[in-house]
Parts: C-alpha cells; structure tokens; sequence
C-alpha cells in the first residue's frame, strides 16, 4: 500500500479508503465524557484525518482555551486507535509519576482529560479531550530555510529520547516521528510534544515483547522518508525503528534533505538506500555534510540504533550522553531553551571566526542595521570556495551579538 509522504500528507494506509466526516458543531455546544465531566465546544480550529478540531473548556471558551477536543464519527478507526493510547498510556497521574521518578519537571507527551461519544442529529460521535499546543517544527524548520542550528537539533534529541523511553516503558512505540507531528507548547515555546498516536502500537502487551515477522502486506508503512528499515520489510514497529526514524529526523534536520528525498514515491529505492547508508554510516553522514563539519555525535547516535536487536531494550542513558557530547563538542549546554534563530554551531560550509570592531554604521536598502559594536563575525565560504579565495573576495557575513541575527553582502571599514 502507498506510504505517506510529505508531497501528499496522506495518511498510513490500513485504514478503509471510504470514511464519514464529522459534520462541524457549532459554537457552546456541550459535550459529557465518560467520567460524567462537561465540556463546551468554541471555534474548530483544524482537520486531521477524519475528524474536527475544536477549541474546548470546561468553562467558557475564549481564544485562549486551554484544551482542545477531537470529534470523529463513532465508527471511525483513526481517533479509536489513538484513543487506546492515551487511555492506557496519558493519564496525568501516569505521566506525573513517571517525571517524579525521573526528577525532570517537564516531559513532551500529551495528556489524556477524558474521552466519550455525543449523540446528535440521530449519529453517533467519539471525541477526547487533549491539551492545546502551539505550532508545529515543520512550520518553523521551513521558515528557517529547511535548516535548524545544531544545538537546537541536540536538544530536541534529548527531549524526544524522554518521550520516547515513556512511551517504550508504558508497552508502546510511536511509528510515525517527524516535524509536523512536533508541536510546541500553546504556553511555553521551549517546550516540545510529540503528537498523533494513530500509528502507535502496543508492541509489549503484558510485558511480552511481539516477535519478528515480515508481512508483505505492511512493507513502507509510516512516512515514507523517515520510516523504519523494518517497517518497510513490513515488520511491526519497534523501539529501535523509533530511535532509527528520530536518527533521520535529526539529520534532516541538521543538513535539510536526507539523501533518498529526490525519490520518495519509490519505496524500495528507499528501503535500499536506506539499507545501505546503516551498512556504511560514514558514507551517509559524507552524503549529508561537508567533510570539515561531520556531526560525530550523529555518527556514534546512529550506530548505536544499528546495534539493537528487533526486541533489544535501548540504552537510553547512554544515546542521551552522546547526545551531551555534542553539545560540549559545540561549546553549547543545554540551556532548555529552543532557538530557531541562526547559530554559529551549525554543519553548514566551512566557516571562519573573526572577532571586529565596526567603526561606522551599516546600512541595508537605506536602513541601518548596526552602529559601531563589538561582534563575532563568521564568514560563510560557498561550496568550492574553500580555502579562502583571493583578498578582497566578501563573502556573505553572519553578524551574532546579542540579538537575532542580520544578514548582509558588503562591509565598510573596520573589518
């Protein structure tokens, strides 16, 4: 069956093609959850899927409301499949405990605040209750010119082998890891959350992890570019596929394609590269960066993944501390907090630091961007430009001082 990709957005197949779409409720219209809780409806606010999106409280509902509910016609299977998920797996009592054991006061899964069906019009609905977010990664990684700074990549590793390590503890794998389904906090943008569990599965039921096996009728499941060499030989989803599929995720992320993009639409092109980039992770690394700024933390993330079996327990600890290394390598701590802005601790062309004096105002379409300040300018040298080309050659400059970044062509006096 076609995969998904991000050209078509579709989502995984297994689902029957032909499904019934929630009709939009309006405004104030209350809806009771199975703990007898009420819940008024605002504005819908999107469309996933099958179903409506509607801001939601429990009281009145302004433009601020905290919470957000998801409708689907009750004999729908996408929000029942998530559903089983958050029933089992959300419960803020469970995530609470969790973060309490693991002395971390935040962690990127969303809660479950309850769960019912609505009758209306003679049809029958299923909705549940989550918390509101903020926008998603890939909005900001295409705004950021499909490029994101080196230690905001780090970081966003070691929130998601958090999320991931709770939900690989409470008998779940996710599947389907990737930007778009990475929001920020409505309330807190240096939080991330991983959503849309209508792939998770439950692949420990009763603490007996499933055994591999091929079917040919689930090879390529999940998105095409990231997903998992044993989701394409059609083998159920795992721990290690997560920590594989989050592994491309960041390298995307880092160099802005993955090596197989220019041919998504041929799943066992695919596969095979991808096949081959886990037999030779030198040579996948090569593909993506220039030579002088290979992220060896990448290097060492990714040969980890490769050494676990089908139904290996990963070594969380140890990924979150080659993940550390690299933000020490970088001269970066993790501050917790996210910045999309430009860095100087990217993998992008070489680069050259030299510390300057401007000693009169530069301007840009008659606006001035800076008067005289002390800065650290980096020179971005094109690809084949490297070693430096002849005196007087400017190439484009990164100014990074204490604001966001400027970007100009031509320099006066004082460099």
């Amino acid at each position: 069956m076609p995969p998904k990709s991000k050209a078509d957005g579709a989502k995984k197949a297994r689902v029957p093609a032909k499904r019934k779409l929630a009709e939009e409720f309006p405004p104030g219209e209350v809806l009771t959850d199975n703990a007898k809780k009420k819940w008024k409806l605002g504005s819908a606010v999107g469309q996933g899927g099958f179903g409506l999106l509607y801001l939601d409280s429990s009281g009145s509902v302004g433009a601020d409301a905290p919470y957000v509910i998801k409708v689907e016609p009750s004999d729908n299977g996408p929000l029942f499949s998530e559903l089983k998920f958050y029933m089992r797996a959300a419960k803020p009592s469970l995530i609470g405990a969790w973060m309490n054991s693991r002395k971390i006061d935040y962690l990127g899964v969303p809660k479950y605040w309850g769960s019912g069906f609505h009758e209306k019009g003679g049809k029958r609905y299923r909705f549940m209750v989550m918390d509101r977010f903020g926008v998603d990664l890939q909005k900001k990684f295409e705004e950021n010119g499909k490029k994101f700074p080196r230690k905001l990549v780090l970081q966003l590793g070691l929130r998601l082998l958090n999320i991931l390590e709770y939900i690989h503890d409470h008998e779940y794998v996710h599947a389907d890891i990737k930007a778009s389904n990475l929001l920020l906090s409505y309330t807190n943008p240096n939080q991330v959350y991983l959503v849309d569990y209508g792939l998770a599965y439950r692949y420990s039921p009763e603490g007996v992890p499933k055994e591999y096996k091929e079917d040919p009728k689930r090879c390529h499941d999940g998105t095409i570019e990231f997903t998992s060499i044993d989701a394409h030989k059609g083998v159920a989803p795992s721990r290690r596929g997560d920590l594989e599929i989050m592994g491309y995720c960041m390298i995307q992320w880092l160099c802005g394609r993955l090596p197989w993009e220019d041919k998504l639409q041929d799943p066992l092109y695919v596969r095979d590269s991808k096949l081959r980039c886990r037999d030779n992770i030198d040579e996948l690394l090569k593909s993506c960066f220039p030579s002088e700024n290979l992220p060896e933390e990448m290097k060492k993330f990714m040969q980890e993944v490769k050494a676990l079996e089908y139904t290996d327990k990963p070594n969380y600890a140890k990924l979150r501390g080659i993940l550390l290394q690299g933000l020490k390598t970088i001269g970066a701590t993790d501050d917790r907090k996210l910045d999309f802005g430009v860095s100087a601790n990217d993998t992008g062309p070489p680069s050259i630091k030299v510390r300057a004096t401007f000693s009169r105002t530069l301007k840009r379409r008659g606006r001035t961007l800076l008067a005289s300040h002390n800065a650290v300018c980096i020179w971005k040298v094109p690809p084949g430009s490297w070693p430096m080309p002849a005196e007087g050659y400017l190439p484009t400059a990164v100014i990074v001082c204490n604001y966001r970044a400027n970007l100009f062509n031509s320099a006066g006096s004082g460099w």
